[in-house]
């Protein structure tokens, strides 16, 4: 089912068991910052980013080592030098993604961020070390920035996907059959948000984050909450802007958000993640954050 009916996938949903998959990536890759710069066409749907006088790219290095560091010590974590040519290529989540045996490739909207899709290095590493075959998005004319445009219920396969200039109607179709999804929720962002991550997070596939201001249908909202209560939180404002909805569980107990986001998260919303059975592990990321996003975008999982 792919449907932007909200109380139809509800009723879809509620009907799913977690049986489609691990609901926590096996390993994960990141791309390092070398050339962190301001990318001008990016900046043109994407009011997170900074000015170019906020970027610090030796910060952004040391920031972007100490969260694989920290990454390392839950699961394995590779990471692919930078290409100064792409200079907001270090949040790799949207132009990869994987499902079990398979490469997806997607289809970015900016050309700063299409020479990601095409590295040769990134495609022969799943291709010829890890036997993966490879889903090719890029070459179609539809913007489909995966895991930023989606998120993923793993454990249900389930997705959610937010449309923007970095993702229309026919680019979540694509994806939708590209994951192999049971069911996709297809709803408008709030007018000024680029991508889904930043403002919806499902959590080892028990729990979510929800920025409800990034939704233009209230209606996608509600299904959503409904569907993950009681373990919702609801974000605020402020909390989405800190980057608190860009985060990621990469195992069944712990959610990863930075340091801002942390510091962003209300208590009431600190609680829910500890009822909910996670604990919070905060990392250092402001000079990354300065390109418009955060850890969740820094990081593409590999099932």
């Amino acid at each position: 089912m792919i449907t932007r009916d909200p109380d139809a996938f509800l009723r879809f949903a509620r009907g799913c068991a977690p049986d489609f998959g691990a609901a926590t990536a096996k390993a994960a890759f990141l791309v390092a910052p070398e050339g962190f710069a301001r990318a001008e066409q990016s900046a043109a749907d994407n009011r997170y980013m900074a000015g170019a006088g906020a970027f610090d790219a030796g910060r952004a290095m040391a920031q972007h080592r100490a969260l694989q560091r920290a990454m390392a010590d839950i699961l394995p974590t590779v990471c692919f030098p930078g290409d100064p040519r792409a200079p907001d290529g270090l949040f790799p989540n949207n132009a990869f993604a994987t499902v079990p045996g398979r490469l997806l490739v997607g289809r970015m909207r900016h050309p700063v961020r299409q020479r990601e899709a095409a590295r040769a290095d990134i495609r022969g590493f799943f291709a010829d070390t890890l036997g993966y075959a490879i889903h090719d998005l890029s070459g179609q004319p539809h913007p489909c920035e995966l895991t930023g445009a989606v998120v993923i219920d793993r454990a249900r396969g389930l997705g959610f996907c937010g449309l923007s200039e970095r993702c229309d109607a026919e680019g979540a179709a694509l994806m939708h059959h590209a994951f192999g999804l049971r069911a996709t929720l297809v709803f408008e962002l709030a007018q000024g948000e680029y991508h889904t991550n930043v403002v919806l997070a499902v959590l080892a596939g028990r729990a979510a984050l929800l920025c409800a201001d990034g939704f233009a249908d209230p209606g996608a909202v509600a299904a959503i909450a409904t569907l993950y209560a009681p373990h919702v939180a609801m974000l605020g404002p402020g909390e989405r802007g800190g980057f608190a909805g860009n985060a990621i569980a990469l195992s069944e107990d712990t959610v990863w958000m930075s340091q801002a986001g942390g510091a962003a998260l209300a208590p009431a919303n600190r609680a829910a993640l500890a009822q909910a059975g996670f604990q919070l592990r905060a990392v250092p990321l402001d000079a990354i954050e300065a390109g418009g996003g955060s850890l969740r975008c820094c990081i593409a999982e590999i099932y």
